[in-house]
């Protein structure tokens, strides 16, 4: 069997990583028999280990500590998830929290420790408990990916870089193969019997952000076109300090102390909500945003200066916070003596590519982890730190269940329950006469009407107007069918939940508790059909069949 990961990021990573381990000492075991997994082939259109994950300032959330427990941390992740997590997996990734975090170790992750030697949890927003373990003070998901990526090119995985995914192959409705394009323009169809995406999430949709520009959904798009239902695409959080000039400001300066204030200098979120700087992501954003609006657009400031002086001046800082001190004093601020300018940015996509938390996807033999699957354990508002947790867990559970999987049990696909599950709009196909958009177009109608504020007037007007639309450049063709999407769930959720807040309905409605699930339309959109019909026999002479004759990395 022939299992292709697309992605590199922590999720692509681990599961790369752990196929090829446990399949090698399944094969070299005492009860040794034939594995089911010969091959692994891990592709990613950048370099290894690139995308959101190195970014990933926050930390891995796990209840290490006596006074914790996976039940009170799965406790807090459906408080904040705003009614909609799914209580049962909230509760399954907490339980295996500790576990990842022990694998983590043996992987060569160093987290950081007290001067005792044992770890050192911190606090972050929604947790009542300090549960958040960091590696190199704020530069976690960088040191992770990085001992990783250096395990993974020793390893039997076949690394494929400067590749990316064009479409994905199906027969009899079950996965076949992946197309592929390198950096020259060259396409390769590469066999395979099971598909993992973990591309990442969709919120370079947005013109701010504090994601990798490839970050625009092109798993969610490629799975659609595939088959597979996608879920909960209304549900983004938005950061709600990231430094004016650009560049993520952690929560985990928050769990320490430093306030938020408004351009006159008052601290203005502990009238907002108890918790105050602590509250969920959603309802600091929200503040800033409106504290902004009211002093005319100008940022909100972070003040850190009390965390500075309690932790032992700049130097200290700079110890606790190296990636954020050096952000900050490159755009000419000393935050030990200084406020820092902040405003929220889109963050993390809630939704994705309908998932359990074993990857298993709609379609036979297609799984999704981490940032591209909707698991439902976020809801509506995932809770700090859990991100890096679920990619880590879902790559677990999905080896586990690969390596145990048989040729004819490989491809068993999720069966969908709890949800609502409703067809995906039969948008209109091209028309000669058509609006023509592009990128940057599209990315400021979605600031617009599919930001932190929303109402059904907007959100109504943005779905006709990307009705006929017809993209202009290669990144527009996969904003647009996700955009479309996300349009016609934002309409379709009449109510204000978590992280989708609307003005024109702004309070949860209990009959609105629910997760909706978007089915492929037959006359769906023709730029995310174009990648499913180039999946029939004949894709192209410019295509080279490639199966079993790659490049092959370290053994």
């Amino acid at each position: 069997m022939h299992v292709v990961v697309v992605g590199s990021g922590l999720a692509g990573l681990l599961t790369a990583l752990r196929l090829a381990r446990a399949s090698t000492i399944q094969e070299s075991g005492a009860a040794a028999r034939a594995s089911t997994i010969q091959e692994i082939t891990l592709l990613t259109a950048g370099s290894l280990g690139a995308g959101a994950s190195p970014s990933a300032q926050g930390g891995v959330s796990a209840a290490v500590s006596d006074d914790d427990s996976p039940e009170l941390h799965a406790a807090d992740t459906v408080a904040a998830g705003a009614g909609l997590v799914d209580a049962d997996a909230a509760l399954a990734l907490c339980r295996e929290a500790p576990a990842v975090i022990a694998e983590l170790l043996e992987l060569g992750v160093e987290f950081d420790r007290d001067a005792t030697g044992d770890l050192a949890p911190g606090l972050e927003a929604a947790h009542s408990r300090a549960r958040v373990l960091h590696a190199g003070g704020d530069a976690t998901g960088a040191r992770i990916v990085d001992a990783l990526a250096r395990v993974v090119r020793s390893s039997r995985v076949t690394v494929l870089e400067g590749v990316r995914a064009e479409s994905i192959r199906t027969r009899n409705g079950a996965v076949s193969g992946l197309v592929t394009v390198d950096a020259c323009g060259e396409r390769r169809v590469l066999d395979a019997e099971a598909i993992v995406l973990a591309t990442g999430g969709y919120s370079a949709l947005y013109p701010r952000t504090t994601n990798p520009a490839g970050a625009i959904g092109s798993g969610v798009v490629l799975a659609h076109a595939a088959g597979a239902m996608v879920a909960d695409l209304e549900l983004v959080q938005f950061h709600p300090t990231v430094l004016a000039g650009g560049g993520l400001v952690s929560e985990a300066v928050r769990g320490e102390g430093a306030t938020l204030l408004d351009a006159s200098g008052r601290r203005f979120m502990t009238a907002v909500d108890a918790r105050a700087e602590l509250a969920p992501r959603d309802v600091v954003a929200r503040a800033i945003a409106r504290t902004m609006r009211a002093q005319g657009g100008d940022p909100v400031l972070l003040d850190a200066r009390a965390v500075a002086a309690r932790l032992g001046g700049a130097p200290a800082l700079a110890r606790r916070f190296p990636t954020i001190d050096a952000l900050v004093r490159r755009s000419g601020i000393d935050w030990s003596r200084e406020l820092v300018p902040v405003t929220p940015a889109a963050h993390y996509a809630m939704g994705g590519v309908l998932a359990d938390l074993d990857g298993r996807t709609t379609v036979p033999g297609l799984f999704a982890v981490g940032e591209t699957a909707a698991t439902g354990v976020h809801g509506a508002n995932r809770l700090a730190s859990n991100s890096l947790l679920e990619a880590a867990v879902m790559a677990r559970r999905l080896t586990s269940r690969m390596v145990a999987a048989t040729a004819s049990t490989i491809q068993e696909p999720l069966i969908p329950r709890g949800v609502a599950v409703e067809q995906a709009p039969p948008l209109s196909r091209r028309m000669p006469d058509a609006t023509r958009i592009d990128a940057a177009t599209l990315r400021a109608r979605a600031w617009e009407s599919l930001g932190l504020e929303r109402d059904g007037t907007q959100l109504a007007a943005l779905a006709r107007d990307l009705a006929d639309a017809r993209p202009t450049d290669p990144i527009a063709e996969t904003l647009l069918p996700l955009a479309r999407l996300m349009a016609a769930a934002a309409l379709a959720r009449t109510e204000s939940r978590g992280a989708h807040w609307r003005s024109d309905v702004p309070t949860a409605v209990e009959s609105q508790r629910v997760r909706r699930v978007w089915a492929p339309a037959d006359a769906a959109i023709p730029e995310l059909w174009r990648a499913a019909h180039s999946t029939q026999p004949g894709v192209g002479a410019a295509e080279t069949r490639t199966a079993r004759t790659r490049t092959r990395g370290a053994a």
